[in-house]
């Protein structure tokens, strides 16, 4: 299971760092910071488990599937592991409420830890701290695959969640099934090969919120695979021709293979992963949170403006800036200024605010059409970690107007939320499938994941009866 050592030292990197990460080798800060970043992403999964997209996956695949072995989150349905994987990482992504490392462009629990925690059964030998230590070798990686990548790699049209997902995928459940270094290099190998996932299911297709479910998958089938002898791309990152990298970026100069490795292991990308405490794409929480910050100083609603002017980096413009059109629920949830409109007239953006039928709501769409959003060439000039950076103008309709700049929203990596915000937000979203008692015992298992006995304790707390 050997790999040509001259020719792949980035993959290396990542396996050895992968197979070798202890526990005692994370910092404090980062064991904190990850078991509440798992918190959240489990209160996303178990809000998704009961929306339309959900429903049907859930009820084809079971169709199909009679192994019952692998719970899907806040159901009472079991499925085989990988299905279940399917289905648990589309639960996590499906309603643009999980985390999100910016500069990595990746949801990054949404495709770690439904293949991760696939891999544990009431027999797997894998206590609290080993889980801990999977989950944070898996959300070191994917961002790192997305740091190489650059914003390129979504502006020519990659889905980069899905994409760079896999490597996130493959690492973790490597990791909890303890490969070796040599194994995990045909893990990220195999689950490599399986990238994909295309930008244009946003506009309106229910497939958009199955990419981190399928990289989650495929990420899985790389560790399980590689467990058992089969082999994988070694040099799935440096091949010259028809490597990951080559592949999926335009020209050679346009990654970097530096960011795959670079203070792995000293410097921790979980750090900077972001949570989210509105219901739509990243890329529009700043610009909610400066019309937010323009209100608390001159309150004002839908008549008192006569346009606002959302001034951007051009991965802004191009992924969530377009003219509004009614095309589906997801369309609307990444659309920047029908998210403005709603925040105006519902006073919020969570998920309260998008009923299925808000997508033809007319006075949203109306007032969507004053809201445009420019492109501004020196916020595009900083780099892919300002690039949700915005300045608002807010033009009123008595002729004022009032700006707000903001670098990064509350939840980011420079603003991050308290436990007790995470917390809430958590009981919110997993209130609607889990009794006060479960929810409880979740809550428990997750905050103090360390003293767990089995790491079993906490899949079987995400059943639902």
């Amino acid at each position: 299971m050997g790999s040509h050592a001259s020719d792949n030292p980035h993959t290396r990197a990542i396996a050895g760092f992968v197979s070798g990460l202890s526990y005692d080798a994370i910092p404090g800060e980062v064991r904190d910071r990850i078991k509440l970043l798992v918190l959240d992403s489990l209160g996303c999964a178990l809000y998704g488990a009961d929306l339309p997209w959900t429903r049907i996956l859930q009820t084809t695949l079971a169709r199909h599937d009679a192994t019952r072995t692998t719970p899907i989150w806040g159901t009472a349905l079991a499925l085989s592991a990988p299905h279940a994987a399917l289905v648990n990482g589309t639960q996590v992504q499906g309603f643009e409420l999980d985390d999100v490392h910016r500069q990595g462009v990746l949801h990054v629990g949404a495709v770690t830890l439904p293949a991760l925690l696939a891999t544990i059964g009431p027999d797997t030998p894998l206590d609290g701290r080993e889980l801990l230590a999977a989950i944070v070798a898996g959300y070191e990686i994917g961002p790192r695959v997305g740091m190489c990548m650059g914003q390129e790699h979504i502006g020519q049209g990659w889905h980069s969640g899905a994409t760079v997902g896999v490597f996130s995928a493959a690492a973790g459940a490597a990791r909890a099934l303890r490969l070796d270094a040599g194994r995990t290099v045909h893990a990220l190998g195999i689950a490599g090969t399986q990238s994909a996932g295309l930008m244009a299911a946003q506009y309106g297709a229910m497939v958009k919120r199955m990419h981190a479910g399928r990289s989650a998958q495929s990420g899985l089938y790389g560790a399980l695979l590689a467990r058992d002898g089969f082999t994988g791309i070694v040099d799935v990152f440096e091949a010259p021709y028809g490597g990951f990298c080559s592949t999926f970026s335009r020209s050679t100069d346009r990654f970097d293979l530096g960011e795959l490795s670079r203070g792995l292991g000293e410097g921790f990308e979980t750090m900077r992963i972001a949570l989210k405490f509105y219901s739509c794409v990243g890329s529009n929480h700043t610009t909610l949170d400066a019309i937010r910050a323009i209100q608390a100083r001159r309150p004002f609603g839908p008549r008192d403006i006569d346009r606002i002017v959302v001034h951007g980096s051009q991965v802004t413009v191009d992924h969530v800036g377009w003219a509004y059109e009614p095309q589906g629920l997801t369309s609307a949830q990444l659309n920047l200024p029908f998210c403005v409109a709603t925040l105006l007239l519902e006073g919020d953006v969570f998920v309260d605010q998008f009923p299925e039928d808000c997508v033809g709501d007319e006075a949203r769409i109306a007032l969507s059409r004053k809201v445009q959003v420019v492109h501004d060439p020196e916020i595009t000039a900083l780099g892919s970690k300002f690039r949700h950076k915005v300045r608002v103008d807010v033009h009123f309709a008595d002729g004022t107007r009032d700006s707000e700049t903001r670098e990064a929203p509350r939840g980011s990596e420079r603003s991050f939320a308290s436990e007790a915000d995470i917390v809430e937000k958590f009981r919110k979203l997993a209130a609607r499938r889990l009794d006060p008692a479960r929810l409880d015992a979740l809550v428990d298992a997750v905050l103090r994941m360390e003293t767990l006995a089995s790491a079993h304790t906490l899949v079987e707390r995400l059943r639902a009866p």
